[in-house]
């Protein structure tokens, strides 16, 4: 019975948390489109998630590009498909690579980011002295960064997708012997609308789950430093975990048959 009882208490937590989640994220979403808006803090998160996760993010392409094209032709040599090299690059950036690990370094960084502020806020009472001052903490805190996040994420795996088929064109054409004009024609020849579209979808909404997993643990942060500390933890492992699960379901209301 006190086995039973554990796992109807993991399953009620789960429940209790998701609930939670989901009223925190109604609640944001409700505040994120009604006004008024405070444009010039949605600048400001726009910079500090978009510009300075650039690097990052240009980096992990590059590097991916790059490794992909040599997987790719160790693969299709067993097969005599060389050929299938700059199509399954593009195919697999746009697609899957750019936009989930770019989500998942932005959510390492950002996420995190978030969550230690708005912790710190609460821990602080500074969330508390918003309310005296008739601001809500929603409309100051929460809405700004997730219009922000939601919408340069796909700037930046637009980036992404752009350095890391970059990658592949440069190893493909220098290390393995490609002609970079038949290269270039068999990436374009083979990328279709839907492939950058979805990955820029996918974007989108890894971007709110990033914003909203910071925002929701530390808002819910308590316990002082320590506190603070497990909430960026939670955001960090949370934003991750969901970001594969919407992947997946992207994915299949993309191209499901």
């Amino acid at each position: 019975m006190n086995f039973l009882a554990l796992i109807g208490r993991v399953i009620l937590d789960g429940l209790e948390t998701a609930g939670r989640m989901g009223m925190f994220a109604g609640n944001g979403v409700r505040h994120a489109v009604l006004p008024p808006f405070y444009f010039r803090l949605i600048g400001r998160q726009m910079l500090a998630i978009g510009y300075f996760s650039l690097p990052v993010v240009g980096l992990t392409a590059l590097f991916t590009g790059m490794v992909l094209a040599l997987q790719i032709y160790i693969g299709s040599a067993r097969f005599n498909a060389e050929s299938a090299v700059a199509t399954i690059v593009v195919i697999g950036i746009t697609r899957e690579l750019g936009p989930v690990l770019g989500g998942l370094m932005v959510a390492g960084r950002v996420s995190a980011a978030i969550a230690a502020e708005i912790g710190t806020m609460r821990v602080t009472e500074q969330i508390d002295a918003l309310v005296t001052l008739s601001t809500n903490p929603f409309k100051y805190l929460v809405a700004p960064r997730l219009w922000a996040a939601t919408i340069t994420l796909p700037l930046l795996v637009l980036v992404a997708d752009t350095i890391g088929v970059m990658g592949g064109y440069l190893i493909g054409t220098q290390k393995l012997g490609f002609n970079a004009g038949s290269y270039l024609k068999n990436t374009l020849d083979f990328l279709e609308t839907a492939d950058v579209v979805s990955g820029l979808v996918k974007a989108a909404v890894f971007g709110f789950i990033i914003a909203l997993m910071g925002c929701y643990h530390g808002f819910h942060s308590k316990g002082g430093a320590q506190g603070v500390g497990r909430a960026t933890t939670d955001a960090v492992v949370s934003a991750s975990i969901l970001i594969l699960i919407a992947n997946y379901i992207v994915t299949e209301l993309f191209f499901a048959k």
